[in-house]
């Protein structure tokens, strides 16, 4: 038995709210105001079967602290650089004074005046001068009539007031402050309340002698829980209000990237490094900075006590994950130094002993001198995040893996299966954790809304006595609700196979508007609001209504309307100067469809993405090796069954050559990207409405200055790739992307069943139902999830927005009709 098996905790459930009560019809919900296609399905239950259980941390969070997460989003921090520590380092445009204003003057210095080892620089003030901090986003957010906590270190061996002031462009926002600060270095704080309302306030200090600041800082009194160094109410209420299962913490890209080295001098201070939990703990005074792989600072206020007590707070179990020592997110490097290795083992198992260890052991000691005296109850700790390099990766996991176990034989330890959900990378992982007997393995990916709608099967077939599946991150690629609804309909296949996917996350799980380094993103927000994505609500409404076991069901589908793969061809490349000759496109019939080899101009193609693309000596050259996705295109987007034949030479850049195939327009596409990922893979890859999907990889590069004779051979729906006259592979684009979606749960704790049917199509779906038993109530309580499929929330407009109501037509046999573009959920109760 794994041992992800344990005593149950009570799920805590929202439930579904009754609203309106509909007319008691055979039929169903309000009739639309205009006349609606219908399709017809039906859904059958076997009651007699017995389904999957389902853990009640089925679904959690994945918290990462990308699009400013943490500094300047959950952590409740309202100054930014506050320690003065930013650095070309951590951005190329900063400096230690980033953020600040000075009036007067004032220097950042690194010397043996600084507060400590640790907290490296320091803000000299001179007498007189004002330092103005300008938040985040626009500017310090106060509320009128809300009280503020000011903090800061100083020191003034002459004596000095610090005059403390909040203020925006119309005046005061709040009476300012003085403190009197003597001697040596020593904190000293102050209280404001707000008189006015602004997003645009600044906090100034201004001293009247000579000081030396450091960790300037200003906090809410109302953060969430009222908890000190605490977090931001709002954001931390809609996480809890999801009940997730789990938190999985810190990364993500933070935990595999950068020097495994400690913050020291003896590693000479390293600012790249590793999210190591040891720099994250104690006072905040004393944590170490570190740059942040997603391009700013981390000043680590929020940290592993941090993350294990909202954890705690909101009834979920902590997931740490912890570096592997080795590298992933594009920089593939295994260390090979053995002590540092086994520092990083010590530090796996001292982080167990932080979590769960006794007040009197050396590292719950510490956890009890931060406030928690009793332990967190720590199960699970994975080890590494999507290493590209398999056999290096799971070699140092095994060392992690024996020394956990041999210690602490009660934690569960999580590998993982690289970046993608196919491809060398992730059968060699799947391969080596089979046949090692890894309790669970952490699958990602990103992929556009049509594969998971042709994916809800994925794990109908996995080995049901093999390793279990971790699914820790994956999105659709977009914040539309057409996204949502994809990975709706997937999730009825998670649910459905319970019984392997034990663990499932979306990410990101924040992002703050004005600072985005990647999307789509669950929870969005700025320095004033924050707002739930399509995404949020399809997530919120299966994390409430889980159920305890899944009671098998079978659905009709929808008619299969697939046709040959269709559509013009092009050229690209990303991050790659490349040269292009010899395009020929031939019919099955051996008809010359195209034919350019360059002698002229490029008047047959037409140029819709970046780079800068010319023919030179009798070749198409796409000449900036530093754009991405330059794609030209030519031909007739009707085109199918056909031969594409074009020469290929990498002159200079990061990657390979992309030949795109089945062009329907600038959204719609297959590509042949060889060289791709800095030039360690080539794949195929599907886009559709602008989302990509990995069809298939396969590990390799591209040689500089080599031409390489490509051919794409199109029949129906199978694809053949050749290079050079040899076969590199082929595939079949023939699976449907089911619309209609379904699984039934059952509430132990209700009785009721929950039926969750998601509709991604623009019609309505009329469906006969069938419980297979009797004794049910005639009403359900139902929640539907309906919008256009290109709808997005936002803070001014929420059009994806759950409405709940009541159906009164509940029998053994009912029909329903599910509104197009819809997630509906009915809970039945059973008598």
């Amino acid at each position: 038995m794994s041992r992800t098996t344990r005593t149950r905790r009570v799920r805590r459930r929202v439930g579904l709210t009754a609203g309106a009560v509909l007319a008691a019809t055979a039929v169903v919900v309000p009739a639309p105001a205009h006349a609606e296609a219908v399709t017809d399905y039906a859904i059958t239950l076997d009651p007699g079967a017995r389904g999957a259980a389902i853990d009640d941390t089925m679904y959690g969070v994945f918290f990462e602290d990308i699009n400013r997460a943490a500094d300047g989003g959950l952590y409740a921090e309202l100054v930014q650089n506050r320690s003065f520590e930013y650095s070309t380092a951590d951005n190329g445009s900063y400096t230690p004074l980033t953020s600040w204003a000075v009036d007067g003057t004032a220097q950042v210095l690194n010397d043996t005046g600084r507060l400590n080892d640790r907290n490296r620089n320091y803000l000299s003030l001179g007498a007189g001068s004002t330092v103005t901090n300008s938040g985040y986003n626009t500017g310090v957010r106060v509320e009128q009539g809300k009280r503020y906590d000011f903090s800061v270190w100083a020191r003034a061996e002459a004596g000095s007031t610090l005059t403390v002031a909040l203020r925006d462009a119309a005046g005061p926002l709040a009476t300012a402050r003085q403190v009197a600060v003597s001697g040596g270095w020593r904190k000293y704080t102050a209280t404001f309340t707000a008189t006015r309302t602004s997003s645009r306030g600044r906090l100034a200090v201004t001293s009247s002698g000579a000081a030396a600041l450091d960790m300037v800082s200003l906090f809410p009194r109302d953060t969430y829980k009222g908890q000190a160094n605490g977090l931001r109410k709002d954001l931390a209420e809609k996480i809890e209000a999801l009940h997730p299962g789990f938190v999985r913490f810190p990364g993500g890209c933070l935990v595999n990237t950068g020097s495994m080295q400690d913050y020291s001098e003896a590693s000479g201070w390293q600012r790249k490094r590793s999210y190591q939990w040891k720099d994250t703990i104690g006072p905040v005074e004393q944590r170490a900075t570190n740059a942040n792989f997603w391009g700013y600072n981390q000043s680590y206020g929020l940290g592993y006590y941090e993350y294990f007590r909202l954890s705690e707070d909101i009834g979920a179990m902590p997931l740490p994950v912890v570096p592997a020592l080795v590298t992933g997110c594009g920089q593939n490097r295994a260390v090979t130094d053995d002590a540092l290795l086994k520092r990083h083992i010590q530090d796996t198992l001292d982080l167990i002993e932080f979590a769960n260890g006794p007040a009197t052991s050396t590292w719950g000691r510490k956890r009890a001198e931060m406030g928690h005296p009793k332990p967190f109850h720590l199960t699970h700790i994975e080890v590494g995040n999507e290493e590209n390099l398999p056999q290096e990766f799971f070699a140092r996991f095994q060392q992690f893996r024996a020394a956990v176990e041999a210690r602490h034989p009660e934690i569960t330890v999580i590998s993982n299966s690289g970046p993608d959900d196919t491809g060398t990378v992730f059968d060699t992982a799947w391969k080596l954790n089979r046949e090692a007997g890894v309790d669970m393995v952490d699958e990602h990916y990103y992929n556009s809304p049509q594969w998971f709608l042709q994916n809800n099967d994925r794990y109908d077939s996995y080995d049901r006595n093999g390793p279990k599946v971790f699914l820790g991150e994956y999105a659709s690629q977009g914040n539309a609700f057409e996204n949502a609804l994809s990975e709706a309909a997937f999730m009825t296949g998670l649910e459905r196979n319970a019984d392997v996917v034990k663990l499932a996350s979306y990410a990101p799980l924040l992002a703050n508007e004005d600072y985005v380094q990647w999307r789509p993103d669950l929870i969005w927000f700025n320095n004033h609001a924050s707002w739930n994505s399509a995404n949020y609500e399809v997530q919120k409404l299966f994390m409430t209504n889980v159920g305890d076991r899944v009671v098998p069901s079978t659905a009709t589908g929808t008619p299969d309307v697939s046709a040959p793969i269709t559509g013009a061809v092009g050229l690209s490349t990303w991050a790659t100067s490349a040269a292009y000759d010899d395009v020929k496109v031939t019919a099955a019939d051996g008809t010359t469809l195209l034919s350019d080899d360059f002698s002229g101009d490029a008047s047959k193609w037409t140029h819709s993405g970046a780079g800068s693309w010319s023919v030179q000596d009798g070749a198409y050259v796409q000449t900036d090796a530093a754009a991405e996705n330059t794609l030209v295109t030519a031909g007739d987007p009707a085109w199918h069954d056909y031969d594409l034949n074009v020469k290929a030479t990498k002159k200079s850049g990061k990657e390979g050559f992309l030949v795109a195939f089945g062009v329907k327009d600038t959204g719609n596409y297959y590509w042949w990207n060889l060289g791709g990922w800095n030039n360690t893979q080539s794949a195929v890859e599907q886009a559709v409405n602008g989302g990509k999907s990995t069809l298939l990889s396969k590990a390799g590069s591209i040689e500089t200055g080599r031409t390489y004779d490509l051919q794409v051979k199109v029949r129906g729906r199978q694809v053949s790739l050749y290079v050079d006259g040899t076969l590199w592979d082929s595939f079949t684009d023939d699976k449907q992307a089911e619309p209609f979606r379904q699984v039934v749960t059952e509430d132990e704790r209700t009785g009721d069943l929950i039926v969750k049917v998601v509709n991604a199509q623009p019609t309505a779906a009329r469906t006969a139902i069938d419980l297979g038993r009797d004794d049910v109530s005639s009403r359900a309580r139902v929640t539907t999830l309906a919008a256009d499929p290109g709808d997005v929330n936002t803070e001014s407009d929420t059009p994806v927005t759950p409405v709940t109501s009541t159906f009164s037509g509940v029998a053994e046999k009912f029909s329903y009709t599910f509104p197009a573009n819809s997630v509906t959920f009915l809970r039945i109760r059973q008598d």
